[in-house]
């Protein structure tokens, strides 16, 4: 096989020539489009609208779907495994390879954009390399390679750990040389089976951090599961806020104030409480991580109410991929209509990202990500969970069970 042929069959870099699809409907990210055409080439949108007589001959037909964006999932951590049987030193070339059917099960999703966070050995920051490249087969990261963490007993440090000011700007700013797109820090406890919030860093060296990164042209989001460094993380001008349960109201207010994106990242919870066996939990955690996903559901309600702007995230982990877009059915739970809901994972996400004048929406100009479901999306949210038939992203077909 030839160079050309082998990054083409990766699903990768080359583009596909100029064609047209005709789609039953298209949802454009603002309005519907009946009976439509959309045309591509170079891995670009050129146009969206009514199929003229001789394109609508000459497109591939796709008129049992309705075509919508391709979505982003803003909280992923692709490169996290069950289990690694290798050395330690093997380790994050082991990672990569084992992630390539979490990136795979994401794509199935319809899922053609995510931001990645948290990764050991930057294995990240490969797995975006040979993505961009067309050496494998996945979605388009954006990728904070080690989270910012503090010294904890019994943990060694990592080249995220950071006491004091003075280490927060060091490790953002080694982050971002490594090659990382955006900024995590790890605010409180809280993960898996820790339910617990308790704040970490200090409001300064949040602030700290949030300047550095922004310094350098970088978004920063905070990992936070209880109110207290939500608050902090506010008001230091964090872009995006995960997570986070118990807000209080005046928090809220500033969130929607400040247009401080919401996370919430509902149904990873439910994933833990559904596999606690698959991950060596005990049975007493079903009963609190299932407490965890409605104080979760009852923040998101009132921080809806309240005119947050929401991204959908997964925080899809270990076997969740392919599960990414369930949390678009807990947005519906808290009040949202399923249009609003695909926002969170189409304009939304994109504009979190950075992205708005790229991805996100079907217009001419922004990048040939397209995803075909069976049903009417803004009726039905399950339609986008469970009905994904086929996937395009940057022009490639990289997912077809229309047959």
């Amino acid at each position: 096989m030839s160079a050309r042929l082998l990054v083409t069959a990766l699903g990768g870099a080359l583009s596909a020539a100029a064609a047209s699809y005709h789609f039953g409907a298209v949802w454009d990210g603002s309005k519907v489009w009946k009976d439509a055409c959309i045309s591509v080439n170079s891995g670009k949108i050129e146009s969206v609208g009514a199929c003229a007589g001789d394109a609508k001959e000459a497109a591939v037909d796709l008129t049992r779907f309705t075509a919508i964006p391709g979505l982003i999932d803003v909280h992923t951590h692709l490169t996290y495994n069950l289990n690694e049987p290798v050395a330690q030193s093997a380790r994050g070339a082991a990672t990569v390879y084992l992630s390539q059917g979490n990136a795979r099960k994401t794509l199935d999703t319809g899922v053609t954009t995510v931001r990645n966070l948290g990764a050991s050995d930057y294995a990240d920051i490969a797995m975006r390399d040979l993505i961009n490249n067309g050496l494998m087969a996945g979605p388009r990261m954006f990728v904070s390679g080690y989270g910012l963490t503090i010294s904890r007993g019994g943990r060694g440090a990592s080249p995220g750990t950071a006491d004091g000011v003075t280490e927060v700007l060091k490790v953002v700013r080694a982050q971002i040389a490594a090659g990382a797109d955006v900024i995590k820090m790890y605010g409180s406890t809280g993960t898996g089976r820790d339910l617990t919030g308790f704040q970490t860093f200090t409001y300064d060296e949040i602030k700290a951090g949030v300047d550095a990164a922004h310094a350098l042209g970088k978004k920063f989001e905070i990992h936070t599961y209880g109110p207290d460094c939500a608050r902090d993380a506010v008001r230091a001008g964090a872009d995006s806020i995960e997570h986070a349960t118990g807000m209080d109201d005046a928090t809220i207010a500033e969130m929607a104030r400040r247009k401080t994106f919401y996370v919430p990242t509902i149904d990873h919870n439910r994933y833990y409480a559904d596999n606690y066996r698959k991950l060596n939990y005990p049975a007493r955690s079903v009963d609190e991580l299932n407490a965890f996903v409605q104080r979760n559901l009852e923040t998101a309600r009132k921080a809806y109410r309240a005119g947050v702007r929401f991204a959908m995230g997964s925080d899809a982990v270990y076997t969740m991929f392919g599960e990414n877009t369930r949390e678009l059915g807990w947005f519906v739970k808290a009040g949202m209509t399923p249009q609003q809901a695909l926002e969170t994972a189409t304009v939304n996400g994109a504009d979190l990202l950075g992205m708005a004048d790229t991805l996100g929406a079907l217009r001419p100009g922004y990048l040939a990500d397209i995803v075909a479901v069976e049903g009417d999306p803004l009726a039905d949210i399950d339609v986008v969970i469970g009905k994904v038939r086929w996937v395009m992203k940057g022009g490639e077909v990289v997912v077809d069970k229309t047959k």
